[in-house]
């Protein structure tokens, strides 16, 4: 009998198989397309080029390797940077002063004054006659490439090709590569980013110069002599020579005057009318350095009082004492403010004492400016930048006074003391009045922990080289008196001399007792009721003070004032300072 269903045939499982190939066929197919496709998304070189990048600036500058965000103006000879970019980049003293439409620039030995659209300029206040003025445009101002290169010692190149400019400063390193192509004919693309993606800037000759600014994930980032900018991969740069860009020569430094193989030992004289008779002097063994305060501010426009004597000169200068006057602002802020305010005023103050210097045959000046508003600190640090390479020019030695640190705005916080420091001279460190004569509680005039505490902040905070600090001391010191009115106590003080103090302990039978806290002597008495408390200025203090100045190599000691001390205080500070470990 026949079976209803046919016999299996072959077919159907041939075509399976059939199907099957196909199948895999696709898969190995679209693992293929893939693998091409991850292939071109990974190695395959982006081959778009892009013009390069300015950010619209019409006359692009470029420094180590940085587009700068404002344009150059001029070409050649008339080339003018941006003073934004000169005050940001190279020097940022470099002042524009909206009063007199000028640029200052100050370095170690000059005054450079140039006002927008003139040709004569002035330097160390001698006219100098410009090829091309600053300008202004719009709100920003633009400086003529001459002086910036003569006082600055850049170097700029200007691409005749794109107009580029790419400024270098003196000392700058620029590490040069070759660029080296896989083959002679071939170029090396530079890419606008560190990678094969990217779009390519410029195709660069092989064997092409270029320099090179950094590295990063095996890409140099690169500037061609056109100034354009890219980043092209390592393999394809040769690393080439080491240019080092050379600068102007170093002006002859000045080098203050110093006591040879000693410390700078000065006291200053009050005079508030007249000098003293200086035949009633007594010696000051040791003493090196005097200054009388002859000269103060007396108004805004730069006006100074005079109460100088060439007859205390020659008497000092016959005693080997050298004679820095001392020149203060009479503590007053509104006419401080107004001094400073221009370049005009500011060298009407200069030129006073220049001629002063020159009349009374002075070996420098001591600026005293306090209880000056905090908006003019950059002033007043301009009007010392302005000052002393005109002083340096006459030979002249210029130190300035200032306090320790405080939060006092007035009396502490105008001072910036690393700036100051890097152009004065000497710099002297009011190391007094810790407790003030209105303070609210009775203490040391300047006990030795403050003192040395704020030597330390002077050395390491404020970056004050020791061989320019010089050490204030007081020969001064306060009554303290305290007394309970209504359950309340009140504290008042007075100041006196040393040997004020040297008489009442020995009216009044009293025994001080050394303080360690302090570094002094302490002695307190009762009378009418009312305690008495007395940190005591001595032979100890001057000492410990003394050896603060040797521990620290200071420059020196400086004493407020001549005729507060007890006479054997030169002795004193002399023999100490003088005295071998």
């Amino acid at each position: 009998m026949e079976s209803v269903n046919p016999p299996p045939s072959g077919r159907p499982r041939k075509r399976s198989r059939i199907v099957f190939r196909l199948f895999g066929l696709l898969l190995m197919t679209g693992a293929a397309a893939l693998l091409f496709y991850y292939y071109y998304l990974t190695y395959y070189p982006n081959k778009e080029h892009v013009e390069p990048n300015y950010g619209g600036l019409q006359k692009p500058v470029f420094f180590r390797g940085e587009l700068l965000s404002k344009s150059a103006l001029g070409e050649k000879e008339s080339l003018k940077l941006p003073l934004d970019y000169i005050k940001e980049k190279v020097d940022p003293s470099i002042v524009y002063e909206g009063a007199s439409d000028s640029v200052i620039i100050t370095t170690k030995d000059k005054v450079v004054r140039m006002k927008t659209n003139v040709l004569t300029a002035m330097v160390n206040e001698k006219p100098l006659e410009l090829k091309f003025p600053i300008v202004k445009q719009d709100s920003d101002v633009y400086v003529p490439i001459d002086p910036v290169k003569q006082y600055y010692g850049i170097d700029i190149l200007e691409s005749g090709e794109t107009g580029n400019v790419i400024v270098r400063l003196q000392g700058d390193v620029v590490q040069w590569g070759k660029t080296e192509a896989s083959s002679k004919d071939d170029t090396v693309a530079m890419r606008n980013e560190p990678g094969i993606k990217a779009p390519i800037v410029q195709d660069i000759p092989s064997g092409e110069e270029i320099m090179i600014w950094s590295e990063q994930d095996g890409w140099y980032a690169v500037q061609r002599q056109s100034g354009v900018t890219g980043y092209v991969r390592k393999k394809e740069v040769v690393l080439d020579r080491v240019e080092t860009i050379p600068g102007n020569a170093e002006p002859k430094a000045y080098v203050p005057w110093k006591p040879l193989g000693g410390k700078i030992n000065m006291t200053w004289e009050q005079v508030t009318t007249k000098s003293p008779d200086t035949s009633k002097i007594d010696p000051m063994p040791g003493l090196n350095v005097i200054s009388p305060t002859w000269f103060h501010l007396i108004d805004g426009e730069g006006n100074l009082k005079n109460l100088a004597d060439a007859a205390y000169v020659k008497w000092a200068q016959s005693q080997n004492i050298q004679v820095w006057a001392l020149f203060s602002n009479n503590f007053d802020p509104k006419i401080t403010t107004e001094a400073l305010s221009t370049y005009d005023k500011r060298m009407k103050m200069i030129k006073q004492l220049l001629a002063y210097a020159q009349m009374y045959k002075l070996q420098g000046f001591n600026i005293d400016f306090e209880n000056v508003n905090l908006k003019d600190k950059a002033n007043l640090t301009q009007f010392v930048r302005e000052m002393t390479p005109l002083m340096h020019e006459q030979g002249l030695v210029v130190s300035i006074d200032v306090t320790t640190k405080s939060t006092s705005e007035n009396w502490s916080m105008f001072y910036d003391r690393p700036a100051l420091s890097q152009t004065v001279d000497y710099m002297m460190v009011m190391a007094y009045d810790e407790y003030w004569a209105s303070s609210p509680i009775a203490g040391s005039v300047s006990s030795l922990p403050w003192v040395e505490k704020g030597i330390v902040q002077f050395l390491n905070e404020e970056k004050v080289p020791a061989s320019k600090l010089v050490l204030g001391v007081p020969y001064y010191t306060r009554i303290w008196t305290e007394q309970t009115k209504n359950g309340k106590k009140e504290v008042s003080s007075r100041a006196v001399f040393m040997e004020t103090i040297v008489k009442l302990i020995k009216d009044k039978g009293l025994k001080p007792v050394y303080s360690a806290e302090t570094g002094q002597n302490y002695v307190e008495y009762t009378e009418d009721g009312k305690l008495n408390r007395i940190w005591i200025e001595d032979e100890t203090s001057m000492k410990a003070r003394v050896e603060l100045v040797k521990k620290y190599d200071l420059a020196g000691i400086a004493s407020w004032r001549r005729g507060y001390e007890t006479p054997n205080m030169w002795d004193v500070i002399k023999e100490t300072m003088e005295k071998r470990p």
